[in-house]
């Protein structure tokens, strides 16, 4: 089939889900336009900082967008990519978006909280610290597979027989990792200019551009080659910097300059596919069971994740995006809207793939990163842009898929432990926990734990990546039930995607464990990794099974209010 026929269809889906059931469950919970958002009562200049819509937009579709929708939809096209196609259309419109707006919807009516306080208003003080633990692990997980992607993607040399040398990516490589400082660098000098300036419109997209430039040109002009281990603390030096600094000076800037970035390589995706329409050379289905990677069930739901659900989105529109939003009326862009959009992308990395694949079926060599970079840069070259440009061009974007989610995640995982231990008045608590709950030391001791899990390698975090996100999903719609239920709106939807995001998640994780066992019984296991992952995913399953319980009781217990959604329900 064409690629291009596969692009508008998904198009099209996404688009009707987005204009109908999306705007169905914004007027079925309701949107208040004229109260104050958490943004705006709770200001702080820190986390409460009132944004334009559309720049929230920007966050939240530049934090989601990691490298789940890439990689996963290139990996699981092993089962053929007509059930990745349809996992992430409907997963898209019905499991992720509807999972990202809901989170969203809850903060802000619940003047900003964090899914963690949350569960505690709506299920009990209990459930809050388990589903904090719960979440700082798995962003230990996050921090750890996209930090290890970062530094091998800018890494400039390979080992071969012992010898390390130059690889002929070396000047890309460090071209894209020169870029992303200057980056740094030019979205704390825009957040400034913002800042003081307050430019919206035309000039704020303007200035916004003008650094984006700025940082590519100075960039591949001056290329950084360095190691993997280099650029390693490079990446931990900079999300460190994300957890701590104020929203509007680093975060918010970034992800508004990366935004024009990500619109230049979809577009060019898009229009590459539409000027070339290349066929799909991969198959429409292979079969159930896989040889590398399983059977479809649960596999392939938990290996597509961020294209078609993700618990990390949820945590972002919790964790940050829910304390930026100014006016209610742009909660359904950011948490639903930014979700479609990403499953768009999902879609497009898919009919790359498709395009790259040798006509006999057989799928291009080398990462999921490298297929899509390689073909997205071809694109671009059709259209008389250098090489050097189109390549250095690819490979910023594709990293910065995952640093964008990296500092999302490593604010949130910060935040996630200082809620563990904080308590209702901090300001005569022990020393200890005001210790535990200072944000330079909890954040020092959550990017340590996330570093030392960087020895285990991205190939063998991904697969309880996958599962861990999904169960995290799981969680969370449990967890939007009860809010929905208590403040007596419709919940009834949310059903559906939470009985089978259980079931896959539990299936993958045991499935996961029973392999791991058996490694350690054919004495093939390594502490360090399968150890780790062992030790991880037991924790993981535990922790699952107590908080559903925990929740589910809640669910059944609760009274629903009627007439009650009214501010900070």
């Amino acid at each position: 089939m064409n690629t291009l026929v596969i692009v508008l269809i998904a198009a099209v889906c996404l688009f009707c889900g987005y204009t109908f059931y999306g705007r169905w469950l914004a007027n079925k919970w309701g949107i208040d336009p004229k109260a104050k958002t958490p943004a705006v009562a709770l200001e702080d200049g820190q986390d409460y900082v009132p944004t334009d819509g559309w720049t929230v937009f920007a966050h939240q579709f530049s934090s989601i967008a990691g490298a789940g929708p890439v990689t996963g939809a290139i990996q699981a096209a092993a089962f053929g990519w007509v059930p990745v196609l349809l996992w992430v259309i409907l997963g898209g419109i019905f499991f992720g978006a509807v999972t990202d707006f809901g989170a969203l919807y809850a903060s802000v009516k619940n003047e900003g909280k964090s899914m963690g306080l949350l569960i505690e208003k709506y299920i009990g003080k209990t459930g809050r610290k388990l589903f904090l633990l719960f979440c700082w692990l798995f962003t230990l997980i996050v921090i750890a597979a996209f930090a290890d992607m970062v530094a091998g993607t800018f890494n400039a040399y390979t080992v071969a027989d012992g010898v390390t040398s130059l690889s002929p990516a070396a000047q890309t490589n460090g071209a894209a990792g020169s870029i992303s400082l200057m980056f740094i660098v030019f979205a704390m000098v825009f957040g400034v200019v913002q800042k003081h300036l307050h430019l919206t419109g035309w000039k704020e997209t303007l200035a916004g551009l003008a650094c984006t430039v700025a940082a590519f040109a100075i960039g591949m002009a001056f290329p950084v080659v360095a190691g993997k281990d280099t650029w390693s603390y490079l990446t931990f030096a900079y999300i460190f910097l994300a957890a701590v600094m104020p929203m509007w000076l680093l975060m918010q800037p970034r992800d508004f300059m990366t935004t024009f970035m990500f619109a230049g390589m979809i577009i060019g995706a898009v229009v590459g596919l539409v000027v070339a329409h290349p066929t799909m050379n991969l198959p429409a289905y292979t079969g159930f069971k896989n040889a590398k990677m399983g059977d479809m069930f649960p596999i392939l739901f938990v290996t597509v994740a961020c294209g078609a659900v993700s618990g990390f989105h949820s945590l972002v529109s919790s964790g940050t995006s829910s304390k930026t939003v100014s006016n209610e009326k742009d909660m359904l862009k950011v948490g639903y809207g930014a979700m479609v959009l990403e499953s768009l992308l999902a879609v497009l990395a898919l009919c790359v793939a498709g395009a790259a694949a040798a006509a006999d079926g057989t799928a291009a060599t080398g990462t999921p990163f490298q297929i899509f970079s390689a073909g997205v840069a071809g694109f671009l070259e059709m259209f008389g842009i250098p090489v050097y440009v189109a390549q250095c061009f690819m490979t910023m974007c594709v990293s910065a898929l995952a640093l964008t989610s990296l500092d999302s995640v490593a604010r949130i995982g910060r935040m996630s432990f200082q809620e563990l231990f904080s308590t209702d008045d901090m300001e005569h608590a022990e020393g200890w926990r005001k210790l535990l709950c200072n944000k330079y030391f909890s954040t020092v001791v959550t990017l340590a734990c996330g570093f030392i899990l960087t020895k285990i390698g991205y190939s063998n975090i991904w697969p309880l990546f996958g599962s861990a996100n999904q169960l995290l999903s799981a969680l969370v719609l449990i967890t939007l039930c009860v809010f929905l239920k208590v403040t007596g709106r419709e919940n009834k939807t949310l059903f559906p995607p939470l009985i089978i995001m259980l079931c896959v998640t539990f299936t993958a994780l045991v499935e996961r464990t029973i392999a791991l066992v058996h490694a350690f019984g054919a004495g093939t296991a390594v502490f360090m990794v399968e150890g780790l992952q062992l030790i991880i995913a037991i924790l993981l399953m535990v922790l699952g099974v107590i908080i559903v319980y925990t929740s589910g009781k809640e669910l059944f217990q609760k009274k629903s209010v009627k007439n009650a959604q009214v501010k900070n329900a």
